[in-house]
């Protein structure tokens, strides 16, 4: 099967790479993908400039939309929330008029969102069917979707999976959190009662794959472990897994004067549970987070 990936060069991109056959690539820097990427072909495309060329979608059956610029690298500048928006909302309107100028379209596109399309939630259980939430992430999130659902008037099936916050090796934002920890200097951020939903690489990888080949799955999809917990929680869970003390507490006001507006969403508080997921069968590779930080360290 001839797959299609754009932000293949991503944490994410490069874990579904390796489990995927015969993988096409479109990115905005040829050489970086060939450096990283050597055995897949690639083709070069700037998703905010316009569609990509017919030759790198011919042929393509299912597609795997999860360009964008990164959220949480620097302060939000109106320049940076520009490439936020713009990577992710014209990149895919670009991509999907790609695929409607195709005479064979592909039957399935898989695009990335994420949780922050439910916004700051407190204590509400939020599944699937939940309303978006307010703040520019929200907004953002919302205008993607919308922009990958228009695919499906082209007769493809369309999957939105809102992704969680990423346990990974070597990169996501464990990696961002662990040399405070392993200093010892790690601790909870706020009061700490914000619901953090978590998942695994391994798990991010498998949902996407599960939703390009469930045809019963349309719309969106949570891409989170099974068990949200507390930041309180997750910052003692880590603090074992490290064998390191974790008494500070970031207040919020110090997340404000270090990374501006962008500091707000880790506070934000998200428990959202993967309905649709385990709905259709798909099977956690790490549902506890202790055995999944284990895993990702």
């Amino acid at each position: 099967m001839r797959t299609l990936v754009t932000g293949a060069t991503g944490l994410i991109g490069r874990a579904l790479i390796d489990r995927l056959g015969h993988a096409v690539v479109l990115t905005r820097d040829l050489e970086r993908a060939k450096r990283k990427l050597p055995m897949v072909e690639s083709h070069a495309w700037s998703p905010e400039a316009g569609p990509p060329r017919a030759a790198a979608l011919d042929g393509v059956e299912v597609v795997f939309n999860l360009a964008g610029e990164p959220v949480a690298e620097g302060r939000w500048t109106a320049d940076k929330k520009r490439r936020i928006r713009d990577s992710r909302v014209l990149g895919t309107r670009n991509l999907v008029a790609g695929l409607a100028a195709l005479e064979k379209r592909p039957q399935v596109l898989v695009s990335a969102s994420a949780v922050g399309y439910y916004g700051d939630r407190g204590d509400e259980e939020i599944a699937e069917t939940s309303p978006a939430g307010r703040g520019f992430l929200a907004e953002v999130c919302a205008e993607w979707e919308h922009e990958a659902l228009a695919a499906a008037d082209l007769g493809l099936r369309v999957v939105c999976v809102r992704i969680g916050i990423v346990l990974a090796q070597g990169g996501g934002a464990l990696a961002k959190m662990l040399t405070a920890f392993r200093l010892g200097a790690g601790g909870k951020l706020g009061d700490g009662r914000q619901w953090m939903p978590w998942v695994h690489l391994d798990d991010v990888v498998g949902i996407l794959l599960h939703a390009s080949q469930d045809a019963r799955i349309r719309g969106a999809m949570n891409a989170v472990g099974p068990r949200p917990v507390t930041n309180t929680d997750f910052t003692r869970a880590l603090a074992q897994a490290l064998h390191r003390p974790a008494f500070l507490t970031v207040p919020k006001t110090a997340l404000r004067l270090a990374f501006g507006e962008m500091g707000e969403i880790l506070t934000d508080s998200q428990r959202v549970f993967p309905k649709v997921a385990e709905q259709t069968g798909y099977a956690f590779k790490h549902a506890d987070l202790g055995l999944a930080l284990r895993a990702a360290l």
